[in-house]
């Protein structure tokens, strides 16, 4: 498909499913490096609801075993962020003494993973790590190091592969992006 209709917005494709799997491929293949044969079993934090596939598609891939709790937070209404981290409901899991990877469908201000991860500190986890699908750079302005990153990409509003807008699109295989024309 080359466009599709979410509410009262129309969106074009851009990012074809093939490159999205790809992607995932070599952010699993660095994941693996850094733990296949340490022996430690990290939590998968899946961040609900929009990396949902991505971790499912990147649980597939790791060869190692893991731990896999969520955590639902939100921080965007419509097309455009509130500006406040809402946690929506907690961790699933006690992750105390553990090391946990973030997995983030998209990483644009970092507002909302700097507080997961302060979150996570609190809760006493050993070590965060970050995975994130999509990092929009030009928006990204913490300090905060993203581990492993998928794909960059410009500021643009999209949905597909787990992003919605206000509900819709998370199922569609490719990611579109909104169109402006």
């Amino acid at each position: 498909m080359n466009k599709i209709h979410l509410h009262d917005k129309t969106f074009k494709s851009f990012i074809p499913e093939e490159r999205i799997e790809k992607a995932i491929d070599d952010v699993a293949a660095k994941i693996n490096a850094d733990y296949e044969g340490t022996g430690i079993v990290p939590v998968l934090l899946c961040v609900l609801n929009g990396s949902i596939l991505f971790t499912g598609e990147l649980m597939k891939r790791l060869t190692f075993d893991v731990d896999l709790m969520s955590i639902k937070l939100s921080s965007y209404q419509g097309t455009s962020s509130t500006g406040t981290v809402h946690m929506d409901s907690g961790l699933t899991g006690d992750v105390t003494g553990k090391e946990v990877i973030v997995v983030e469908d998209i990483v644009d201000t970092g507002r909302t993973i700097d507080a997961l991860v302060k979150i996570l500190y609190a809760s006493k986890a050993s070590k965060v790590k970050v995975c994130t699908m999509l990092l929009k750079p030009d928006m990204y302005n913490k300090a905060l190091q993203l581990d492993y990153v998928a794909m960059e990409i410009p500021n643009d509003f999209i949905v597909g592969f787990g992003l919605d807008y206000d509900g819709l699109g998370r199922n569609y295989r490719d990611i579109y992006v909104l169109d402006t024309e």
